[in-house]
């Protein structure tokens, strides 16, 4: 990834490198040794975005103070003028300047209706019935925004200026994204581990063995009932383990933009072999791409048979190690402990090659893993920190909601005062329960927390009355033209096996050089809501073959706005998919010409210009033609029509053999006997990919 220096970016935000290592830390809590120091490219450009957004706010305050000044200016001006300009008997010169002047209404970011028609001298029915016209349907007890305030305080012939200390928040929204220094800056941080797999193969069994506690002791039916995130240390370094219930979770992070698994730890049983929640977790870590290692537990059980289960892994694109493969796969036991130390030796090189890092004397940023409501403390969040430091004290903004953090408690129970990269931490303190995936970020104050919260309420509430961004067949060429989408992602469910693969094999041999179509996931049964989540972490369409969505998918469609398509023909999947591939194709154009007319007569008209009075030779002239004006069988313009006349009458079109008067856009050039060709350009619809 490119890196960018301070001293040159800050040559193009035109302040020092000073101002900009000062401003790295205030915002970012991020602290540069130098002019030297480097951020990645992407850093840079959130930096940029941030100095834009503050020098367009500067700038409205100053021209709004400018503004106040000279109109105070005028004001005195205006009143000695008056005083000048009477009469001696007492009246108004009519040379005097008798204009009024703007009011001026200070306003906070939001305002209750009834109190803005108060600061107007106008009735709350004046000012509602000037927000209907603006198309906003508000009671005098209703809260407006400082947008559509300003336009009714417009209105009424006054000017709109918003308090100086509410300035500097309309729309602030700091996403405090990851700023990497110099390597120097960066430390070593502990790998995060997912477990994932089928339902009873092992996944908290194994990790109990790996940290020496009873965690299936506390659940119920010896089910993981709720997302844990746990820290063990292996000969000095720590591990931090996520234990999921299945893939769900894993995915329903990820559909919330939080990657926060660096490796995951797939268990397969050795004596059960790949089972249909084994190939989805498969399907989403490839969706994820998160290095994959197979820990084929219950190597104990007298049926065990590793070999078939590395058989099965390559029927899914996974080939083991000592098969010649990629794919690390280490037998183990979580009964009997055999292989453990293989298996942590494994996650250990993994993590040693994907070279993780952070910087740990920043303020902290992560992601939620689980949140509740407890009785007794209030909302209760668990943390996961993937940069910086989080200390009993910060102020955080959680997603949607905010607070101080009161307490902090580490995986053990105990209270902790600060917790750094990849540690996990229950905190007290939230005012609202937040949601998994949820990201968060320590900011200067509570207030500023608090503010940015209300902020980002705002903005999801005005993105839900907007039109999804989701890919479907309809607009996937738009979206690819827009550079969104690379490929189409296709999730197939079907009544049977064999139906899946022809559906699979088929769709991926529909590829072209535009775009690729890759099955992220293929299986046997109902749509369903887990269906629906992979299709919006991987901003795929799902495709049904005698099978139905049930509720709970069909609901999970509707609020993400996922494509879920249903068909009893595999051709007529085929079909369709085939013809949004078209779509997505260079669209192929043909000239069609429409008619011929010939100049006659050419009228010179002020103020409008030069009227063609045309004969039709052949054809048709229709009003929204291209043309082009030939002269002695030369092209020497071409446009389109600003006006098709018969008579008096405008018209849209004039057939073969009668007379029309018409202008052409842009030219004014024209003389008698040329020649004016009606053409359109008609889409060539491609037969084959």
């Amino acid at each position: 990834m490119a890196k960018t220096r301070i001293y040159e970016l800050a040559k193009e935000l035109g302040v020092s490198s000073k101002e900009l290592i000062t401003v790295l830390f205030e915002e970012f809590g991020v602290e540069a040794k130098n002019h030297m120091s480097v951020i990645d490219e992407e850093d840079a450009e959130l930096i940029k975005e941030l100095f834009a957004e503050n020098k367009s706010k500067e700038n409205d305050i100053v021209e709004i103070y400018e503004h106040i000044e000279n109109e105070s200016v005028n004001k005195l001006n205006k009143k000695k003028n008056k005083n000048k300009g009477k009469n001696r008997d007492g009246r108004d010169d009519d040379s005097a300047d008798d204009d009024s002047v703007d009011e001026v209404i200070e306003i906070e970011n939001t305002i209750v209706v009834k109190d803005l028609a108060e600061k107007l001298n106008k009735s709350s029915v004046e000012v509602i019935k000037e927000l209907m016209f603006l198309g906003v349907m508000a009671n005098m007890n209703q809260e407006i925004d400082f947008n559509i305030a300003e336009k009714v305080i417009e209105k009424f012939g006054a000017f709109a200026v918003l308090k100086e200390e509410e300035a500097g928040k309309l729309g602030e929204e700091i996403e405090v994204e990851d700023i990497q220094l110099e390597d120097e800056e960066m430390k070593k941080r502990p790998p995060v581990v997912t477990i994932m797999g089928h339902v009873d193969h092992g996944k908290t069994s194994l990790l109990d063995a790996i940290k020496h506690s009873k965690v299936t002791a506390t659940e119920a039916g010896g089910i993981t009932q709720h997302i844990g995130a746990y820290t063990v240390d292996v000969n000095g370094q720590k591990i931090t383990f996520l234990d999921t219930p299945g893939h769900e979770a894993f995915t329903a992070m990820r559909a919330r933009g939080a990657q926060i698994t660096d490796v995951v730890v797939l268990v397969v049983a050795a004596d059960d072999g790949i089972m249909p929640q084994t190939i989805e977790a498969i399907n989403h870590c490839k969706a994820a791409e998160v290095p994959l290692i197979i820990a084929i537990n219950k190597m104990d059980r007298p049926a065990a048979n590793p070999d078939r289960v590395k058989q099965e892994l390559t029927e899914h694109g996974l080939v083991a190690e000592d098969w010649g493969g990629d794919t690390i796969c280490v037998p183990v036991s979580a009964h009997t402990r055999e292989g453990l130390d293989t298996l942590l030796e494994m996650i250990v090189l993994t993590s040693e090659m994907l070279e993780l890092e952070a910087n740990p004397d920043r303020r902290a940023k992560g992601t939620v893993i689980e949140a509740k409501l407890d009785k007794g403390r209030g909302p209760v969040a668990s943390l996961l920190v993937q940069n910086g430091t989080l200390h009993v004290g910060d102020s955080i903004i959680v997603g949607t909601t905010y607070g101080r953090i009161r307490a902090m408690i580490d995986d053990k129970g105990k209270k902790i005062k600060s917790a750094g990269p990849s540690i996990p931490v229950e905190i007290l303190g939230l005012s609202e329960v937040p949601a998994a995936g949820d990201r968060f970020n320590v900011v200067k104050d509570e207030k500023t927390a608090r503010n940015m919260a209300d902020n980002r309420k705002e903005k999801i509430r005005q993105e839900s009355f907007t039109a999804s961004n989701k890919v479907s067949m309809e607009n996937l060429y738009s979206q690819i033209q827009e550079g969104k989408v690379k490929e189409l992602g296709v999730i197939v469910k079907a009544d049977v096996q064999g139906s899946v693969e022809a559906i699979r094999q088929s769709l991926e041999k529909l590829s072209t050089d535009n775009v690729k179509v890759r099955v992220i996931h293929g299986g046997v049964g109902a749509i369903t809501e887990t269906d629906v989540t992979l299709a919006t972490a991987s901003n795929a369409i799902i495709i049904g073959f005698n099978v139905r969505p049930d509720n709970n998918a069909i609901a999970a469609g509707e609020k993400e706005s996922v494509e879920i398509k249903t068909y009893r023909i595999i051709y007529d999947a085929i079909e369709d998919i085939k013809a949004a591939m078209l779509g997505m194709l260079d669209p192929e154009y043909k000239e069609v010409i429409q008619g011929r007319a010939e100049v006659r007569q050419v009228y010179k008209i002020s103020n409008i210009g030069t009227i063609a009075g045309c004969y039709v030779l052949n054809g048709k002239i229709t009003r929204n033609s291209s043309v082009r004006v030939i002269r002695n069988g030369v092209v020497i313009f071409e446009s389109t029509l600003a006006s098709l006349k018969r008579f008096k009458d405008d018209v849209k079109e004039a057939a073969s053999g009668f007379e029309c008067g018409l202008s052409v856009e842009k030219f004014n050039d024209i003389k008698e006997e040329d020649i004016v060709e009606a053409y359109i350009m008609e889409e060539i619809k491609p037969k084959q990919i």
